[in-house]
């Protein structure tokens, strides 16, 4: 008995085994004709593992193919029915069992039940598949022995130790049962990944696509604010002429950022070139203005001197400072507040100082700015920041935040500086 015991744990242990190999079979459910092949191979070598080690009680030949056999043939249809059928004929054949014409005349019947039951099995849960395998496993095994006793005329066999049989039986069941609930476990979870993987790349379009109209708004609220500055009743020729050129650098700057964005699967090389970072920053206040008169914010700029010259993209510069420009006006209170930025010239670097009155950060806060999907702002995506952060540290910037809730938030960002002219 203790040898019997140990060789249906035998079974037990070798239709597992091939299982092992099924988490990446599920992979290529996609490609139908590779999915059965991989499912054949994998329930095939089951059946031979298990004909291979069978459990000899009271002159009848037990063993667990029938569970591969079956399971292979509901998940991988009717062309990996009929191989594992004929994997089971073969094999036995190798094995020198005898009457094998007589065993395949036997499998007939479950054969044409496996057929008709593979379509209507897809469509049941998770438990009415488990029942009806447990079911099915038991018919194949009764039938196929009932028949093939009959046909040996040895039907005697049949009836002796009905309570040892039964016992297989029981057991076969449980085994199906598992193999059947772990196969269903895994597709699920294979599903949940593809939904999940589903789900992350949508979010990330309509994150990137809530980043670019953030990117794109920045300068069309700049053309906005001048053009309705031109409008002015008395308006200097010179100012309007001034207003007219800021306009048409801001929505070449619009057109900039589409390309960029549209840049980010095939980048291509920056345009590096000598800038004075002095007129880069009276530029950016030049843009900012509009938007912080509308904010009650007031600009006070600080330079040292006129020529510091540093090398970079121009657009990207002016992107970069001016989303940090306004993301500092947005942290003000409803009342206003006090926007300061300076530049100076500190040993070989230059400095740029961007400080606002603003609600400020915690350490925390500041650690995960410049992260993706990061924003204290309530409707704010983070990738605004993100992009800005990646333009000055491709210019080789270094980016230092400093922020005390309540009293505001300091960005420090220096450049090597290129002093040939």
């Amino acid at each position: 008995m203790i040898n019997y015991f140990k060789d249906f744990i035998l079974n037990v242990f070798l239709i597992y085994s091939p299982l092992a190999f099924y988490p990446y079979i599920i992979k290529f459910q996609n490609n139908s004709k590779l999915y059965r092949l991989m499912i054949s191979i994998v329930f095939a070598v089951a059946i031979v593992f298990t004909m291979s080690f069978p459990v000899n009680l009271y002159n009848l030949i037990y063993d667990f193919r029938s569970i591969p056999l079956l399971v292979g043939s509901l998940y991988g249809g009717i062309y990996v029915s009929a191989f594992l059928y004929a994997t089971v004929l073969v094999c036995r054949f190798v094995m020198g069992s005898p009457n094998n014409l007589e065993y395949a005349l036997a499998f007939v019947p479950t054969m044409i039940c496996i057929a008709v039951f593979l379509k209507r099995y897809k469509q049941y849960d998770i438990y009415k598949k488990i029942i009806t395998a447990i079911l099915m496993g038991a018919f194949i095994k009764i039938v196929t022995f009932t028949i093939y006793l009959l046909l040996i005329h040895n039907i005697d066999l049949l009836l002796l130790n009905r309570s040892e049989t039964l016992k297989v039986y029981i057991l076969q069941g449980a085994v199906t049962a598992l193999v059947v609930f772990l196969i269903e476990f895994l597709q699920n979870y294979h599903h949940m990944q593809e939904k999940a993987v589903l789900s992350d790349k949508i979010k990330i379009v309509s994150e990137m696509a809530a980043s670019v109209a953030h990117e794109i708004r920045n300068p069309l609220t700049s053309v906005r604010g001048f053009i309705q500055l031109m409008g002015a009743q008395g308006l200097e020729q010179e100012k309007k002429l001034f207003y007219q050129k800021i306009s048409l650098e801001e929505l070449e700057r619009a057109q900039m950022i589409i390309t960029d964005y549209l840049a980010i699967a095939k980048p291509e090389p920056e345009k590096i070139e000598k800038i004075n970072l002095h007129d880069e920053v009276q530029y950016v206040v030049h843009v900012l203005q509009t938007f912080a008169n509308y904010h009650e914010v007031q600009i006070n700029v600080l330079l040292q001197e006129n020529s510091m010259f540093m090398l970079g993209d121009r657009n990207k510069l002016r992107q970069s400072l001016i989303n940090i420009g306004k993301n500092a006006i947005e942290a003000m209170s409803a009342d206003g507040g006090v926007l300061s930025i300076s530049l100076s010239k500190q040993k070989k670097d230059l400095v740029l100082t961007i400080t606002d009155t603003g609600i400020g950060m915690t350490q925390e806060q500041i650690s995960r700015l410049g992260t993706p999907y990061f924003s204290t702002k309530e409707k704010g995506t983070g990738l605004g920041t993100m992009v800005s952060f990646s333009l000055l540290r491709a210019m080789k910037g270094n980016i230092n935040v400093a922020s005390e809730v309540g009293r505001g938030t300091i960005f420090e960002i220096s450049f090597p500086s290129n002093m040939t002219e």
